[in-house]
């Protein structure tokens, strides 16, 4: 089956649970990510649902605990808001809603994102946050990989989750960046001055166009940092 057309079957089916599971008290379910963009990549990207529910409380999201730990839907990644919630939090969270604005697909009810104003003054502080945190995280990744393999799925999933800030760092610029992968790799290089060849090395090893050994992955983890180092000091100095 077509990678995009099972990724829609698997999100729609979980919404049809969520149905069963809340009738009226379900507003919306949006696929959004790489599932909504195309840009999937099997097993290194989750299905990422944003859930609408009149009461996103503890006790009301406990409802949905048998569904997602079915083994079908362990690759969905749910996410429980509700719309006076969402309305709230475009201040604090600019990165993740502007994505999700901006990419999304609906699967039932209502569109709470399609005229949600999101307020982008705090985008470049976000911005610089994420990536120093990312930056931590990885370096303490680094000291805990135990093998190869350990190591390259470190880089990997780092790279994606870096990818997810680096594209709204475009903005920044005041341009309107893609969920490409490659062409976000060469609108940071471009709007930054940077040699973001590393991230397309990276994305070619994760795409399985090229084979690491120990070496490479070891000599790509150490550039990968030491680029968003700089991106990062540029986004502070911004």
């Amino acid at each position: 089956m077509d990678p995009i057309r099972n990724i829609r079957k698997t999100a729609d089916s979980f919404v049809e649970g969520l149905k069963g599971i809340y009738g009226d008290e379900l507003v919306g379910a949006m696929l959004y990510g790489s599932g909504a963009s195309g840009e999937h990549a099997g097993r290194n990207s989750n299905i990422n649902v944003a859930v609408v529910l009149k009461d996103a409380s503890i006790q009301s999201i406990k409802k949905a605990s048998c569904l997602a730990r079915k083994n079908k839907f362990l690759s969905v990644n749910p996410v429980f808001f509700t719309a006076d919630y969402i309305k709230s939090s475009t201040d604090v969270f600019p990165i993740e809603f502007l994505d999700i604005k901006e990419n999304h697909t609906l699967l039932y009810g209502t569109d709470v994102f399609k005229d949600l104003i999101v307020d982008t003054k705090n985008l470049r502080f976000q911005c610089e946050q994420e990536l120093k945190s990312k930056i931590l995280n990885i370096k303490k990744a680094y000291l805990r990989a135990r093998n190869d393999t350990s190591l390259k799925e470190i880089l990997f999933k780092s790279l994606t989750s870096s990818l997810h800030v680096l594209r709204n760092i475009v903005r920044l610029k005041g341009k309107a960046p893609s969920y490409s992968k490659e062409v976000v790799i060469d609108e940071v290089g471009r709007e930054f001055s940077i040699d973001a060849g590393i991230f397309r090395k990276i994305l070619d090893a994760r795409n399985g166009s090229v084979k690491l050994g120990r070496k490479e992955t070891d000599e790509l983890f150490i550039g990968f940092v030491a680029t968003l180092e700089i991106i990062s000091d540029k986004v502070d100095r911004f």
